[in-house]
């Protein structure tokens, strides 16, 4: 669990880099997810971006995403959510 101290540091981390996936109108889908988990992996912070022709509400993916990948919402704004999963090489040290 994050504190809002973390969640800021991670904000800040997030909001210089490009989203990495695109979620469309197909929705979440299995190697979505899984391509996903390898990218928190590697990354720890992941950047995410719902098309609008997306049916499914932003939060409603958020918090799917977030489950299914044992990932942390740092940030919704608009159509963009930001994920964060410690892995263990630790490439981000949180404050």
């Amino acid at each position: 669990m994050l504190n809002n101290k973390q969640k800021q540091y991670l904000r800040g981390l997030g909001n210089t880099t490009k989203a990495i996936f695109q979620i469309g109108k197909d929705g979440l889908s299995e190697k979505l997810i899984e391509s996903l988990k390898d990218a928190l992996t590697a990354h720890e912070l992941v950047k995410l971006s719902v098309l609008k022709s997306c049916s499914t509400p932003v939060m409603e993916i958020a918090l799917d995403l977030s489950s299914q990948t044992h990932s942390e919402v740092v940030q919704i704004i608009g159509h963009t959510l930001i994920l964060y999963k410690a892995s263990e090489k630790k490439r981000i040290h949180l404050p």
